[in-house]
């Protein structure tokens, strides 16, 4: 293990985050607030130790897959615990579990929230607490390889591959690091578009940022306690377009750019997402009518809660708590499945869905023909066996860990559909659940053992479990461990 190495590249990641707070320092400066002291204080923390680990810098440069999965786990732990620290020492988050718990969920862009009134934090916290989303919405090592190399011998696709959603990562181009640089292009040119319409809308430059970051990260994080209800049915129809965007895999935008149209309209993932989203739609629409006062705003509201919800995102425009049984568990679906691999949406992927169905059918036709050979394919490629196994190990661990969670939640006592659904907005990144986590509720009366539960599964969900899984295995595993996951990289 090169542990210089590791220890580098954190390095490079703290004085990263530490480079970032200056946006909302700048912000504090700006209004006028005393919370600048914490932002100073925390960035003099994370240049301190940034340096220290900087200066460890290695002979030897290479890494491998197994040291990019170790610096994401750590880095992403790292990133959270210091993130935590300007809403802890501003005062306006006085518990460090608390002030971890929205660190996290702005990281990993969940957008699940211990606050019971927003409006309460100052701007400078708000804008934070929005912009971690767009931080951790693309990946934070995925920004710095834009920014400069990490490491050689192709360790930079190592590091992108153990940070990107979905089973399969694969290089735009030859270079990893002009990769990142593509992939944040298009992520910073929709996320000005967003800002520029929601301006034109009538929404001031704050909260137009401050969403839009929430929207392009598919977090959810809003500056009112009502979320998005407030606003105008432009800026929400805006957003719902916006985030259904962000749920696209990037990919797809990068085949459009090279004018390899053929290529990106044959894309099973993203017709299988859009047909997904469009029939929940307008089932919840009809289930839902007589709730509004035309079926054309009964569209407008069942279009944005499934957009938001299937993109992980966490937005709200209306309570769909208070929806008939059949559109909840519409709902409650949209949410496992989540949005597209390769985008900054969460859940399981309609990627992994899709390849679990397929092969589903194909052991349903080998009861019938035992000898037949059937070949599963994606987009029109041969999908290897190891990706398909990896599918399973990852769908099998992901219910395992679901399972622990919701037994350790249940110790708090609380009705069946808040327990469930609280781990179900956490792991799969989402952010509000059902009942007490609905879209107007919180996670404030969880314990702090559930809130510590709740804050891994947020980071198993962002990392795709086998960060985290390598990262705390007994030493004698690891070697075990990575042999069984080393398909996904």
């Amino acid at each position: 293990m090169n542990k210089r190495m590791i220890a580098y590249i954190l390095g490079i990641l703290l004085l990263c985050e530490g480079g970032l707070l200056l946006l909302p320092t700048i912000v504090s400066l700006i209004y006028g607030e005393s919370v600048v002291t914490s932002f100073l204080a925390t960035i003099a923390l994370l240049v301190a130790t940034g340096l220290i680990l900087v200066a460890m810098k290695p002979k030897n440069k290479t890494i491998y897959a197994r040291h990019g999965l170790v610096i994401v786990a750590l880095g992403w732990i790292l990133m959270s615990l210091f993130g935590a620290l300007p809403f802890y020492f501003s005062g306006e988050i006085p518990n460090y579990i608390n002030a971890l718990f929205e660190s996290v969920s702005g990281f990993t862009t969940t957008g699940s929230s211990i606050l019971t009134d927003v409006e309460a934090l100052s701007k400078s916290m708000l804008f934070w607490r929005s912009f971690t989303h767009w931080i951790g919405g693309m990946g934070v090592l995925v920004f710095i390889m834009a920014v400069l190399p990490l490491a050689g011998g192709g360790g930079d696709l190592h590091l992108m591959k153990a940070e990107s959603p979905g089973p399969n990562v694969s290089k735009l181009v030859p270079k990893s690091t002009k990769t990142a640089q593509i992939l944040y292009s298009i992520y910073l040119v929709l996320t000005i578009i967003e800002i520029l319409i929601l301006l034109f809308g009538g929404m001031s430059l704050f909260e137009s940022v401050t969403l839009t970051f929430g929207t392009a990260g598919t977090g959810g994080f809003g500056v009112l306690n009502s979320s998005i209800a407030s606003y105008s049915p432009f800026c929400q129809g805006v957003i719902t377009v916006f985030m259904t965007l962000f749920g696209i895999n990037f990919n797809f935008y990068f085949l459009l750019l090279c004018k390899k149209f053929k290529d990106a309209f044959k894309s099973e993932e993203v017709w299988t997402y859009l047909a997904i989203m469009l029939s929940a739609i307008v089932v919840i629409a009809i289930n839902v009518k007589d709730m509004f006062g035309s079926f054309g705003e009964a569209l407008h509201h069942s279009a944005f809660q499934v957009s938001s919800v299937m993109t992980t995102t966490g937005y709200a425009t209306t309570d769909f708590n208070q929806w008939p049984e059949l559109s909840r568990i519409i709902m409650l679906a949209v949410m496992c499945v989540g949005a597209c691999a390769g985008s900054t949406g969460g859940g399981l992927k309609v990627s992994r869905v899709i390849l679990l169905l397929k092969s589903a059918r194909r052991e349903f036709r080998r009861i019938s023909h035992p000898r037949s050979v059937k070949i599963i394919t994606f987009d029109g490629n041969r999908v290897s066996d190891d990706t398909i196994r990896n599918t399973f190990a990852y769908f099998f661990i992901y219910v395992m860990i679901f399972a622990a969670s919701v037994l350790v939640v249940a110790l708090d006592n609380f009705d069946f559909t808040t327990t469930v659904t609280s781990v179900i907005a956490t792991l799969n990144n989402i952010g509000p659940g059902l009942n007490m986590v609905g879209a107007t509720g919180n996670f404030s009366e969880f314990s702090f053992l559930s809130k510590l539960v709740l804050i891994a599964d947020m980071l198993l969900g962002r990392l795709e479990i086998f960060p985290l899984l390598f990262l705390f295995a007994p030493s004698k595993q690891k070697v075990k461990i990575f042999s069984k996951i080393r398909s996904k990289f």
